[in-house]
């Protein structure tokens, strides 16, 4: 199985607290509301622990606005 990386587009993010509920161990927030991934301080470039990928996957969906991200490389590998 291929690493699963993921990060929060904070510009995207809507601070509506749906990812923390649905995934408490993966998503934090600021003082403002707006999420980032905790496991690496949003920097997308640890991989996700294979025994959280349901949780991530579920938030992944149920985000409204698309900010969550993931991808199969390392967000700093990537051209944004």
């Amino acid at each position: 199985m291929k690493p699963v990386y993921a990060h929060v587009d904070r510009a995207a993010c809507i601070a509506c607290g749906l990812c923390q509920m649905l995934a408490p161990k993966l998503f934090d927030y600021d003082s403002e509301g707006i999420a980032s991934y905790h496991p690496d301080g949003n920097t997308g470039t640890k991989p996700v622990d294979p025994a959280d990928l349901i949780d991530l996957k579920i938030a992944f969906r149920r985000c409204p606005t698309g900010a969550i991200q993931h991808s199969e490389q390392p967000f700093n590998d990537q051209q944004k």
